[in-house]
């Protein structure tokens, strides 16, 4: 059984159609990436997916059972989502953020124990973060902060990752070693993986499923070799795409 099933899922944006009757298996291991230009929607979709929105049609499952049928405490300890930006709205040092991901595991009143610190503190090191446990948050840099947001979906411990772009703000050194380590977490975990990402030839490195979102409704999903094509991508990008040989496989770049 997929461990997140979208059956026959439309999703709108005002007038605009993000996806129409998309059927969305993700079992768990795989990687998925969704791709798209500005403003077609991928956010929105994730976020319907996590279960942040309604879909216009179509039911979305996790283990088979709808989100309407599950409370919100059940669904956060089964899916995590890395939203494309933060907003620290209250003085909070690095530590107090990543323990936030704990919350869904916590009865009422109660307070995070060692455990829940050693899972922090094992996510904060993780991202290369473990000596600004005590730093305020307003002072981290852009990406000191999304690897942050990073180390506190690992401290949230759902067996499903939703990440929107998370190389955000992150040099190339930093953006390798997240997906690294996004990659060990599928891999060595079994944890399913849907990112959406700008970076094609990253997207190839480090994902084995993909859905492409044309921006008209329409959509294709499979793996590489069935939709990552010069004529889906120029399609895609409205804008001619070649392929060069790399090392690894196929790198595209504009013409």
């Amino acid at each position: 059984m997929p461990v997140l099933e979208a059956s026959a899922v439309t999703v709108n944006i005002a007038d605009t159609r993000v996806c129409q009757d998309l059927d969305l298996r993700i079992a768990a291991g795989e990687r998925w990436c969704i791709l798209g230009r500005n403003g077609s929607g991928k956010t929105t979709l994730l976020h319907t997916l996590a279960g942040l929105r309604q879909p216009t049609r179509g039911s979305i499952k996790l283990d088979g059972q709808t989100f309407s049928e599950l409370p919100g405490k059940i669904l956060s300890r089964h899916i995590g989502i890395l939203l494309q930006d933060h907003h620290d709205n209250f003085p909070a040092s690095v530590l107090e953020t990543v323990l936030t991901g704990r919350h869904p595991w916590l009865g009422s009143f109660q307070w995070e124990d060692a455990n829940d610190y050693n899972i922090a503190r094992a996510a904060l090191g993780a991202v290369g973060l473990a000596e600004l446990e005590t730093r305020n948050v307003a002072t981290l840099s852009g990406g000191e902060r999304r690897r942050l947001g990073i180390a506190t979906l690992l401290t949230q411990d759902t067996a499903i990752l939703l990440l929107d772009e998370p190389t955000n703000h992150l040099d190339i050194h930093y953006q390798i070693q997240a997906l690294d380590l996004l990659k060990r977490q599928s891999t060595g975990s079994g944890k399913s993986l849907l990112l959406v990402m700008h970076d094609i030839n990253l997207a190839l490195r480090y994902c084995n499923r993909f859905l492409l979102l044309f921006g008209d409704g329409e959509h294709a999903l499979g793996n590489a070799g069935e939709v990552i094509t010069q004529a889906s991508l120029n399609r895609l990008y409205h804008y001619p795409l070649q392929s060069l040989q790399g090392p690894d496989g196929p790198v595209w770049l504009p013409r």
